[in-house]
């Protein structure tokens, strides 16, 4: 899993962000890179949609619950 994603100031891509939410459910594996930068992505005065904003909660919250595994 080494999709990157390309928001602006992010290295995310929206168009890419549910390709690469799907191969993190697909693989319940996300690694720490991917991590931070959907964090960021969060975190940033980017504006994401209500469906990127959506994707980004729905793996948060699956990381909490144990869901996801993260690995480097």
């Amino acid at each position: 899993m080494n999709a990157q994603l390309d928001l602006p100031s992010t290295g995310f891509c929206a168009a890419s962000l549910h390709q690469v939410v799907e191969q993190i459910f697909e693989t319940r594996r996300i690694t720490r890179v991917v991590q931070h930068s959907l964090m960021a992505a969060v975190l940033s005065k980017t504006l994401l949609s209500y469906e990127d904003q959506a994707l980004v909660n729905r793996v948060v919250e699956a990381l909490h619950r144990g869901i996801l595994r993260v690995v480097d």
